[in-house]
């Protein structure tokens, strides 16, 4: 899916982005890179027959956001196999339709591929529930960009690493931001049944308490949502937090604007798409309310040069979590040039890895958190465009 040109209208992020930088340092002994490491060098890296997977939804209704990281992954291949001419990395792509079901499968697919030795994903929490047990058994070691779900780390999955902040700083921030910005007191609380969904619903709920006045599950392949607007409509919510993925969540604010519901519309990352405007209609859609532990393009560090490879490389813009994606296959193709083209050598290296993003210091936990404080960012549609407002502190 093509994405729409983003404009950012806050340079005061920038400070935010840099504070994030500097607390995810630490001092414990790690192997430092920076951002231009992977990709640029002498071209003294060597190996043969290797392969970096994606594993994430490229079709279907969720696939903007897997075509955002997929995108991300293939341009940092391609900046490093052009400086590293005896290491040509490949892309091996996994398409999961953003379906725990395909998941293991897909899963069992990849770690019987000896060529490939780290996944960027997956891409959505339930198919890591589904995936990472494989891809654990195999010690497959994997960095996610977007999957969110806070009990992702507490299975003791030694492969799995993440490259944003979870869901319980995200569902934090949504509720401080309905608190103190919205000022809402009646709130509806509406979630897809996914993990993801789930997930960051439950926290909201729990963060606002006694403010939820309405809490209901939709089927995210439905079109009707009439029963659930009538329960927002008749409990005269002032705001509607909905946690999931963009199609639901456009089709849920739609049909919400048609029948009269003046409630903010405030959902998460997995809504944080051009596909949430596409779905609702510009009309539904303005002023909306999106958030994401990712920070606006234009205050990530060389998020200019960044920009102008992409849409080289893809006619397109970055989109949600591009970024993110583009620093966690650096980080597999710094510890590649390094001279750890195993899996095993890879996941070591991960261990120890202190990696100067594009968007973030990158340093792992023994539980394959991110070291040091995340931020989150809110962005409002406007006139169609999804553009940046602010950092939200966590609640």
């Amino acid at each position: 899916m093509l994405q729409k040109s983003r404009i950012w209208r806050t340079v005061a992020l920038a400070t935010v982005a840099a504070t994030a930088v500097a607390a995810c340092s630490s001092s414990k002994s790690s192997t430092s890179t920076t951002a231009a490491a992977a990709g640029t060098g002498s071209g003294t890296a060597k190996c043969s027959n290797i392969s970096i997977g994606f594993f994430g939804a490229l079709t279907g209704s969720s696939s903007a956001l897997g075509i955002n990281e997929d995108n991300g992954l293939k341009l940092a291949v391609k900046q490093f196999n052009a400086a590293n001419p005896n290491c040509q990395v490949k892309v091996t792509d996994y398409d999961s339709q953003g379906d725990p079901a395909q998941a293991p499968a897909l899963a069992t697919k990849a770690v019987g591929d000896a060529t490939v030795v780290a996944i960027v994903g997956p891409a959505f929490s339930g198919e890591s529930k589904a995936a990472d047990p494989t891809f654990n058994d195999a010690g497959l070691p994997t960095i996610t960009a977007s999957a969110t779900n806070v009990t992702l780390s507490q299975n003791g999955w030694k492969i799995f690493h993440r490259g944003v902040g979870t869901d319980a700083a995200q569902g934090g921030a949504v509720a401080s931001y309905l608190q103190n910005d919205i000022k809402a007191t009646k709130v509806a609380v509406v979630d897809d049944g996914s993990a993801y969904g789930q997930g960051i619903a439950s926290i909201v709920k729990t963060k606002m308490g006694t403010a939820v006045v309405v809490t209901d599950t939709i089927d995210p392949k439905g079109t009707d949502f009439s029963s659930t607007v009538t329960k927002i409509k008749s409990a005269n919510a002032d705001a509607v937090f909905f946690g999931g993925y963009y199609q639901a969540a456009g089709v849920l604010d739609k049909q919400l604007h048609d029948a009269g519901v003046t409630a903010q519309f405030v959902a998460p990352d997995g809504s944080e798409d051009p596909g949430f405007v596409t779905a609702a209609g510009t009309a539904a859609a303005e002023g909306a309310v999106l958030t994401a532990p990712a920070a606006p393009i234009n205050v990530v560090q060389g998020g200019t040069a960044f920009t102008a490879a992409y849409q080289s490389a893809f006619s397109t813009a970055p989109g949600l979590y591009s970024v993110e994606a583009f620093d966690a296959a650096n980080i597999f193709l710094a510890g590649i040039k390094a001279g750890n083209t195993t899996r095993a050598a890879l996941q070591t290296y991960l261990g120890t890895v202190n990696y100067v993003g594009l968007s973030k210091t990158y340093q792992f936990s023994s539980t394959g958190e991110l070291a040091g404080t995340v931020t989150v960012y809110a962005y409002k549609v406007t006139n169609g465009q999804i553009v940046g407002l602010k950092a939200i502190a966590v609640s």
